[in-house]
């Protein structure tokens, strides 16, 4: 995009960082500063969830197990299948959010205008920060520089005019990379791609470019755009778009982008088949909703549960409540309530906590149904919100975990209303 600005052209300057396979290097990066003798990214390994606890699926791999055909997404017993061998180890969304947070911190040092896509990935608009750290292309293997040196994980970041070919060019060779990918250069290092490989193009729409012989990228870029929206509506108009480099939205202010709602949900190892045991992990469920949602600084006024049965229905029951909240007590009430309500009896693979419907954290109306010791339940949390984040999420618990075998702060994986890892895949 082009601004107009008196009589000047100014040519906008984007970047896209990326952190290059951003669970197991952040795992990596953590294992190595607490003396871990090997460097997991030069080994075939990965990051997956147990597979006893249902959850054996592969989030992020080296690219020593890439060459054994290990993806992302596939089962950890396929993944076995090809490399007996390999290294497994669990993930850590406190640490990835941690890591997410020193980057983002780093990015914010060169442009007040960066956008956080997703917990690995953001936009940076550098625009006016020429004035400041000159020349792109330095500052960009600056920054790159200094993630590896600083916290101990690489990153690739693409430099446009736009957000599209930025995204594009952080994703030609990885790792630890800076690329440019200017409109002049689109035709020698963009449109000779297969089409799969340009964002928004999934699987599907692949598969149905691919029929009309529209192969590449540069296939797609050249074709016409009304035989695009007759094929895919809408969407074949916006990857046409991508196609040629077409992108004029803004890097937007994460203040300024606006959630949906923030939700929690876990995969339970076994069957659970007793109420008050559904009842503590929909408690420990809400622990971690009530943090992120506090952390936020939002309110909600809608809050919602999730069931899924060991037969694989799942179905939910959800509540618009007179007034907004936003503390652990609180959320956990109405989701109970709402458990209680809709459960029959079934056992359980998975449960679900969802809240939406954000007010301000300033925007609190207490109604005649408020109890009267809100104040002191807002206290409590910021208190031990405090703690957690000094010392870890489960540095201090509720009493009534003290004793049993559930984990007091369950999931950690998103389910809330924005992109957390790898972007949109279509």
């Amino acid at each position: 995009m082009i601004l107009r600005k008196r009589r000047w052209l100014i040519v906008r300057v984007i970047f896209h960082i990326d952190a290059n396979s951003a669970y197991l290097s952040w795992t990596a990066a953590a294992m190595l500063e607490k003396g871990y003798p090997i460097d997991i990214r030069e080994i075939p390994s990965v990051i997956s969830g147990d597979p006893l606890n249902r959850h054996g699926i592969i989030l992020a791999k080296s690219i020593p197990a890439k060459k054994y055909g290990i993806a992302t997404g596939q089962s950890l017993f396929e993944a076995k299948q090809k490399y007996p061998d390999l290294a497994v180890f669990p993930p850590n969304y406190d640490l990835y959010m941690l890591c997410s947070n020193e980057m983002y911190r780093i990015l914010l040092e060169y442009s007040p205008v960066v956008e956080r896509y997703s917990i690995d990935e953001c936009f940076l608009d550098y625009t006016a920060s020429q004035n400041r750290f000159g020349d792109p292309l330095k500052a960009a293997h600056a920054i790159r520089e200094r993630m590896k040196q600083e916290l101990g994980f690489s990153v690739n970041i693409g430099v446009s005019i736009n957000k599209i070919l930025a995204k594009m060019g952080s994703e030609l060779q990885k790792p630890d990379q800076v690329h440019t990918l200017w409109p002049q250069e689109m035709g020698q290092k963009l449109w000779p791609l297969p089409v799969g490989k340009l964002f928004m193009v999934g699987r599907a729409t692949a598969q149905k470019l691919q029929k009309i012989n529209l192969n590449t990228i540069g296939d797609l870029a050249k074709a016409d755009p009304n035989h695009m929206k007759a094929l895919l509506k809408s969407h074949g108009l916006l990857v046409w778009s991508l196609a040629n480099g077409i992108d004029d939205t803004e890097v937007t202010l994460n203040s300024e982008i606006i959630q949906k709602g923030v939700g929690n949900s876990t995969t339970i190892s076994y069957d659970v088949t007793d109420r008050n045991e559904a009842h503590m992990i929909l408690l420990a469920l809400t622990e971690r909703v009530a943090m992120r949602l506090r952390r936020l600084g939002y309110l909600v006024s809608l809050v919602s549960v999730s069931v899924k049965t060991d037969g694989f229905v799942g179905y939910s029951h959800q509540l618009k409540i007179p007034n907004c909240i936003n503390t652990t007590t609180e959320i956990f009430e109405y989701a109970r309530m709402l458990f209680d309500e809709s459960w029959k009896g079934e056992a359980i693979r998975k449960l679900g906590v969802h809240v939406s419907d954000f007010y301000s954290d300033d925007a609190r109306q207490f109604s005649l149904f408020d109890k009267g010791d809100t104040e002191k339940l807002q206290a409590l949390d910021r208190a031990v919100d405090q703690i957690r984040q000094k010392y870890g999420t489960r540095s201090i618990i509720r009493g009534s975990f003290a004793n049993g075998n559930i984990n007091a702060v369950q999931g950690g994986t998103n389910d809330s209303d924005f992109i957390m890892m790898g972007g949109y895949r279509q």
